[in-house]
């Protein structure tokens, strides 16, 4: 990308704060499932598996939207699948708390109390003892709890399901009976140990890095060459003047560990000052950066030998028809995008966006050597780890989660991460990776392959493909760490930077190139092309 010289260092110090947003996204790939629970003792008639339940409710005989649960560690199972399971009235427990016995005739019905007061194998006692055949514990938080016996009463024998449903989800039943007869009907789904829609989020992120390693050879070769001259007449003509210069960010040993003591810094000040209106601020620069990133490859990408007939527009001067066409093409699709962010398609759009971002961040960005590639990639490792793992010993839960989730968000997402729907889980939901994930090891494959370009190293015997390799398998033992931890969040760079900068510094040594890796200095680069520094 063709700058102005006067433009060029204002970008670097832009591109900062940038980086800084994506690495909020590390943990993003491997969400937690929003359960917290405390240990309870470990007796044969309390120790069932935690299970996710649907709960679908009909007012006056018409369905509404199923609502989400979670079973106790005591009680009877839930069926699979919804026609083994019964529909039954629903019936507040009275008192409320579900402490001692119930005014309300609970016989054959579903019985809801709130949680409190007493313990919860109280409450099924209780509701058992009034004829019910279930009992749902409101809880008083969004997260669902999971729930343990909290003595050692090894004569415990609850035979009715029990289960804990949200705040939201209780209330939303609660405004239903307001004069209305409400049922519901309790099933817990198996979720499938693998869902499909992981091999395509792992083709997007490998393709993604690929795609942007080699984007300088193919990408912006031949005639698009001539488009890079033409943007740059286009914007010499504003009178900044002209320069041949790509604008390139050199990150610098420094600039790496500045980098992670920021990032730590604002994902710190992201989790007490979260807000819907700083998701929506997110939101819009997210948008803002795809349409210029957008615009950019696709006049990069388009016909030689198209017409290239203009306007001349006010405040824009002389513009291109195709340019415009194609610069309203992109404002449209970011728009649609924003307005419908939450339909079930919205995340087309946000892959694509997404993966317009990273491609420009990694022509952007760029590590001159081994050395400062361990630099930062060892820091995002511990930053990764930490405050996905170490956060909670401080902070009481993980902050890298909390972020993620946009727990105090509204409702609202950060947009930083690819998503896909998951097709075969009765769940539906996404899978999600962060960009940060993808963003820092691409880092160090990019460099792999310029490498490989600048001493002309053959696919077998350079770095690139071996370091592709390499993610691709640290990708996939990040959802075998995900799904042997039943969903509970996984720093992903703990297994993507070992399989990345382990293989390239494992590959350096047996070569006995890794000295020439380490304070690698591409003189032709720092010839042909002076760059900033971070």
């Amino acid at each position: 990308m063709s700058l102005p010289p006067g433009s060029r260092r204002r970008r670097f110090a832009a591109s900062l704060p940038l980086l800084c947003l994506l690495a909020l996204s590390f943990a993003v790939a491997a969400a937690a499932d929003g359960a917290s629970q405390d240990d309870g003792p470990n007796l044969p008639s309390c120790n069932n598996p935690f299970e996710l339940v649907k709960v679908k409710i009909w007012v006056d005989g018409i369905e509404g939207e199923d609502l989400a649960g979670l079973t106790a560690s005591f009680g009877a199972s839930l069926p699979e699948e919804a026609n083994e399971s019964t529909q039954l009235p629903a019936v507040f427990s009275n008192p409320l708390n579900g402490c001692s016995n119930s005014s309300s005739k609970l016989s054959g019905s579903v019985a809801l109390s709130t949680r409190g007061d007493c313990d919860f194998e109280t409450k099924a006692k209780v509701a058992q003892s009034g004829g019910a055949s279930a009992l749902l514990v409101i809880n008083d938080k969004e997260e669902l709890y999971e729930m343990v016996c909290s003595g050692n009463d090894t004569s415990l024998n609850i035979s009715i399901p029990v289960v804990m449903i949200p705040k939201s989800a209780g209330d939303a039943i609660n405004k239903s009976m307001e004069g209305k007869r409400v049922e519901l009907l309790l099933y817990a789904p198996t979720r499938p140990v693998v869902d499909f829609s992981v091999i395509f989020l792992w083709a997007m992120a490998v393709g993604t890095i690929v795609t942007a390693s080699l984007w300088q050879e193919f990408g912006t070769s031949g005639h698009n060459d001539e488009r890079y001259n033409e943007l740059l007449k286009e914007s010499s003509s504003t009178g900044t003047g002209n320069d041949d210069e790509k604008e390139i960010l050199d990150i610098s040993a420094k600039g790496a560990l500045v980098f992670v003591i920021t990032a730590s810094t604002f994902l710190v000040l992201l989790y007490f000052f979260m807000s819907s209106w700083f998701v929506w601020l997110l939101i819009v620069l997210f948008c803002i950066g795809g349409v210029q990133v957008m615009l950019l490859l696709l006049q990069l990408i388009k016909c030689r030998n198209c017409p290239q007939k203009t306007l001349d527009l006010p405040l824009f001067g002389e513009v291109s028809i195709v340019s415009l066409v194609v610069a309203l093409f992109c404002l449209a699709f970011a728009v649609v995008w924003a307005v419908d962010r939450r339909a079930s398609y919205s995340w087309v759009g946000q892959d694509v966006l997404g993966i317009c971002l990273m491609i420009t961040v990694l022509q952007l960005a760029r590590l001159p050597n081994i050395k400062v590639a361990t630099v930062l990639l060892c820091c995002a490792f511990v930053y990764d780890i930490f405050w996905v793992f170490l956060s909670p010993l401080i902070f009481h839960q993980s902050v890298m989660i909390v972020v993620a989730r946009g727990d105090n968000s509204g409702g609202e997402s950060i947009p930083m991460l690819l998503r896909f729907p998951r097709v075969f889980d009765p769940w539906g939901g996404y899978d999600m990776i962060g960009f940060g994930d993808i963003l820092f090891p691409g880092l160090l494959v990019a460099f792999a392959f310029r490498y490989d370009k600048e001493n002309k190293k053959h696919l077998a015997n350079g770095y690139f493909l071996w370091l592709v390799i390499g993610y691709g398998f640290g990708l996939f033992f990040t959802y075998i760490g995900l799904y042997l931890m039943n969903g509970h969040g996984q720093p992903a760079l703990l297994y993507l930077v070992p399989c990345t900068l382990g293989v390239a510094i494992i590959l350096g040594l047996v070569r006995g190139e890794l000295k020439k890796l380490w304070d690698y200095s591409p003189e032709s680069s720092s010839m042909t092309n002076p760059s900033g520094e971070a």
